[in-house]
């Protein structure tokens, strides 16, 4: 039973920190520090894609009409000529071009050293130091940021090119944990003139890809090792997804409705502090 509620406590943490520009990486390791789940590291490892991919399936939910291609309507363009009557939406179809080609840098670098990175760089000091040095990021961006035009204002407007270096931006994270996936995303997308609000939608879009395929290659290494799960493990999985689906869907609403008054200082400030946290704790011992 105490096993279904840490694992309760692991989604809620997953769904808050995953969209949020302050490292899910980061906040797991704490959390698992001083909360362990009574698992193998294996399982522990296959744990963490699964309660990602309750995350993704957020995304996909709340933003079904922005990403789904294929529809009806008359002013889109044909699909097919078998009197079906399909239709391709043009524009959807453009959005995800580019979010593949963001994709390709970071896919390349985590196909060829996923193993390397969780093995020398998974390390809870890494993670510290870089949640400490994209906070100060942040704040730096944002306050450099301040008071310009926004050079693309809406996702429509992001180009392959935009769309590249925002993925080469994502490799940070990608290398180096606790940089935080949508947080490297976000700061690559201010740098280059993309306004906030585009910027987190972005981000919200390009994790499907990302994670769905970082679920796959680990979930494949997990359930290709001919792995066993007992019956709390599979209640721990259940659990874990579920809640991490669901806190998802608040976190991403509240996002984009904080975004439209408020910029990212707030989370560099909080990235330091935990980054400190998680630093001070590694020095001591005690992660």
């Amino acid at each position: 039973m105490i096993e279904l509620l840490k694992a309760l406590l692991f989604g809620i943490v997953e769904g808050i920190t995953e969209w949020l520009p302050v490292s899910s990486t980061g906040h797991l390791i704490i959390l698992e520090s001083f909360l362990p789940l009574h698992v193998s590291d294996e399982f522990y490892t296959f744990f963490e894609v699964v309660i990602q991919f309750g995350a993704i399936l957020a995304v996909v939910l709340l933003f079904w009409k922005k990403i789904w291609p294929f529809g009806k309507k008359n002013n889109k363009a044909p699909l097919t000529q078998n009197g079906v009557g399909a239709y391709v939406k043009m524009d959807i179809m453009i959005l995800w071009f580019h979010i593949l080609v963001s994709c390709v840098p970071a896919a390349v670098i985590g196909i060829l050293l996923d193993d390397w990175i969780d093995e020398h760089l998974y390390h809870p000091i890494t993670v510290a130091v870089m949640l400490i040095t994209v906070g100060i990021v942040f704040i730096i961006v944002e306050t450099v940021h301040s008071g310009k035009y926004d050079k693309i204002a809406a996702v429509k407007d992001i180009t392959y090119s935009t769309a590249l270096l925002i993925g080469i931006f994502q490799v940070i994270a990608a290398v180096l944990p606790g940089t935080s996936r949508s947080g490297a995303t976000i700061v690559g997308a201010l740098l280059i003139g993309v306004s906030r609000s585009v910027a987190a939608e972005y981000t919200f879009y390009l994790a499907i890809p990302v994670m769905f395929g970082a679920s796959l290659l680990k979930g494949y290494k997990y359930l290709g090792s001919g792995a066993t799960m007992s019956q709390t493990e599979i209640g721990v999985l259940i659990i874990g997804f579920v809640v991490s689906f669901i806190v998802s869907i608040f976190v991403i609403n509240f996002l984009l409705s904080y975004i439209k008054k408020h910029d990212f200082k707030v989370f560099g400030y909080y990235r330091i502090i935990i980054g400190i946290v998680v630093l001070s704790f590694a020095l001591a011992g005690v992660i």
